[in-house]
């Protein structure tokens, strides 16, 4: 048998092993979109995504998936240019909240308490260090459906809409950002974060990650902007269940006059299998075969891409089109803050 000193040591080797940095935040919860055209944004979201309205305030919907189990996972804002308004992490409990907040505040990047929103409670906002509007709350309001929407299994959040796109669930989304490698710091040594994915330039410069709160493979993505702006985003992906359900997608797609960007096809990072779209107000929106895969190693190592494997395409050798690096919202010709290029 080990002595005591031996097992002391052998856990701070796999504490120093483990990949494994903070419980405080459990998922992705919502992220607001601004449109510069709101009604035609919603008949996109509710008729062809199949998303359900779950309350209205001021100039803003509140929309879910059919299989969300919070109040809402979308804020659909009425706005002059589209773009992100913020986007919310759910903590894991009460305490987790007040240490991660703690945190957040001695990294200097806190703005301070809101009283919270529609469906949630008292959250906690704050930027990235890119500029990202963020927020992190605990209290909730789990969906209840009405009548015509209740389930016919009480372990599902609402019925399936059967209409449209039959997307079940947020699954992540991808921000754009001028420092990659500065915002990967952020996330894993602020925000408690940790990496499973990263793409490096041959120059040493860091290009994209892709980070997690939980088992999932990740629900927050980053990647070089083009232009060299701050804080500006680049897709919100909700999931369904099946490839068959993607290629019906893209039908749908089509006949509803909706511009497709790319796919369906299979990346090669996560291995997410993908179809982009640009909402009405000009947002980027991914349809996700499952979404992400399951991280289950605690000691997980980020798998790092070479700027030689990127350049071979997606996985069945795609080539990534332009738009995918050059198109983000606000537009670059609407953008008004600073430019690090």
């Amino acid at each position: 048998m080990l002595g005591l000193t031996a097992v002391i040591a052998t856990e701070v080797i796999w504490a120093v092993q483990s990949t494994l940095r903070s419980f405080d935040l459990a998922h992705l919860a919502h992220v607001e979109l601004f449109t510069p055209k709101p009604e035609e944004s919603l008949r996109f979201f509710t008729e062809i995504m199949s998303l359900t309205v779950s309350g209205r305030q001021g100039q803003s919907v509140y929309l879910r998936a059919w299989d969300d189990y919070e109040h809402h996972t979308l804020k659909l804002t009425e706005s002059k240019v589209a773009g992100m308004g913020h986007f919310a992490y759910r903590a894991t409990s009460p305490e987790g909240l007040e240490h991660r907040v703690a945190v957040i505040e001695n990294a200097g990047y806190g703005k301070g308490w809101t009283k919270g929103d529609l469906g949630h409670g008292p959250a906690y906002a704050f930027t990235t260090c890119d500029g990202h509007p963020m927020e992190i709350y605990y209290e909730t309001e789990w969906y209840q459906a009405p009548p015509e929407l209740k389930p016919a299994l009480k372990n599902q959040a609402q019925r399936f809409p059967a209409r449209g796109v039959n997307v079940r669930r947020l699954d992540h989304m991808n921000l754009l950002c001028s420092d990659v490698g500065e915002l990967r710091h952020f996330m894993e040594n602020v925000l408690g974060l940790r990496t499973t994915e990263m793409i490096v330039l041959d120059s040493g410069k860091e290009a994209g990650a892709w980070v997690t709160t939980n088992n999932k493979s990740y629900d927050c993505a980053f990647t070089l902007d083009h232009y060299g702006a701050k804080g500006r985003f680049h897709h919100v992906t909700y999931a369904i269940d099946s490839r068959e359900e993607m290629l019906r997608a893209a039908d749908i797609f089509l006949e509803a006059g909706v511009h497709i960007e790319t796919g369906p096809h299979k990346h090669a990072i996560q291995q997410t299998f993908f179809l982009y779209v640009y909402e009405p107000g000009g947002n980027r929106v991914e349809v996700a075969n499952a979404g992400a895969r399951l991280v289950l190693a605690p000691d997980w190592q980020p798998v790092v891409w070479t700027e030689a494997e990127r350049k071979k395409g997606q996985a069945w050798g795609l080539k990534t089109i332009e738009t995918f690096h050059t198109h983000g919202t606000p537009p670059i010709e609407q953008y008004t803050g600073p430019l690090t290029k």
